[in-house]
């Protein structure tokens, strides 16, 4: 038997979550049962979707149910096996992050193969945030020859990808991130306009700026003000990927729509949200791509990193205050 510590949902947070609604709790794992592995958690992702799941309404996914160890992307290594498929020592993908170490049974891990990449890779840029990205712009924005390309979020996980697959190919490309740090990020991947949302007062107007011929595709991380701002710079026929909108995930009381959305009828705008796991059917041909770019030096990634479990909430809450730069990991001792 091992010990392990996992983070339980202490309470649903209201609002913009905090340290309170979180608890640590420490637990034993037995020997795995037959059919079993043991994995022990190397990393963890956290992701704003999650901040969804705190909430106790139907939706996509189950909400989290309080007392009950969180979920969530996570690499490990199994520490013992019960299954002639899987061994000691081999590192496998599951949904049971924020925790140490678990076992569950042997189909519901799946063993990773890092091509030489390093394993956390598959939790960001190579992984679930590398397929959105992929998806957002090629399949739902259905990127054209010629078009210009606007970002929000656009040195965060996801964002940082599509700016990247946009320059790729040969795209004029408008990226929206705040401060300084990330503003350098931005450029040293290609992005031709860069807007600090955090230190411009009007954003719409440097959109404008920014796109003095207009856009053609808007790949939604943000909503609210960026949102506005890509109806009126918008050309006819432009496409919206709409990802996330993390500017309202903390909202107590839904916030009012786009004052300006009329322009979506007169512009005949194509505004799409989606889900990736929707799209898992495409995965051969993501990977068949990414894993090329990425051999080539094509795409650059950052990662943000917590050590220790008992940090993963004060991690997940970092990406609400704009303090990651690329992907927002957990390393577990």
């Amino acid at each position: 038997m091992v010990t392990s510590r996992e983070i339980r949902l202490k309470s649903r947070p209201v609002g913009m979550p905090s340290a309170e609604n979180f608890e640590v709790a420490t637990v034993t794992v037995p020997d795995p049962a037959p059919g079993e592995v043991q994995v022990k958690n190397i990393w963890m992702t956290v992701d704003p979707y999650m901040r969804g799941r705190m909430v106790d309404r139907a939706s996509y996914v189950p909400p989290f149910q309080l007392g009950e160890p969180l979920q969530g992307g996570a690499i490990g290594e199994i520490a013992a096996s019960n299954d002639p498929r899987l061994k000691r020592g081999d590192l496998v993908s599951t949904m049971f992050g924020w925790r140490e170490s678990f076992n569950a049974p042997a189909a519901n891990v799946q063993k990773l193969e890092t091509f030489g990449l390093p394993p956390q890779a598959f939790l960001g840029v190579a992984g679930m945030p590398g397929l959105t990205a992929w998806v957002g712009l090629l399949k739902i924005a259905a990127l054209k020859p010629g078009d210009v390309v606007f970002v929000s979020a656009a040195a965060g996980a996801v964002g940082s990808v599509v700016c990247q697959i946009a320059k790729i190919k040969g795209h004029t490309v408008i990226g929206s991130a705040g401060g300084a740090a990330k503003g350098a990020f931005l450029k040293q991947i290609g992005v031709d306009h860069v807007i600090d949302y955090k230190a411009t007062a009007n954003l719409t107007e440097a959109l404008l700026r920014a796109a003095p011929n207009g856009l053609d595709v808007y790949f939604d991380n943000v909503g609210g003000e960026h949102l506005v701002a890509a109806l009126t710079a918008a050309n006819r026929f432009a496409r919206f990927a709409l990802c996330g909108m993390i500017s309202q995930y903390n909202a107590a009381t839904m916030p009012a729509g786009p004052p300006n959305l009329i322009l979506a009828v007169g512009k005949s705008l194509r505004l799409e949200g989606f889900i990736v796991s929707n799209h898992f059917n495409l995965l051969p041909e993501f990977q068949k791509d990414m894993s090329g770019w990425m051999r080539e030096g094509k795409l650059t990634w950052k990662e943000t990193v917590e050590n220790g479990i008992e940090n993963a909430p004060a991690a997940f809450l970092k990406l609400f205050k704009g303090e990651n730069l690329g992907k927002m990991l957990v390393k577990l001792a």
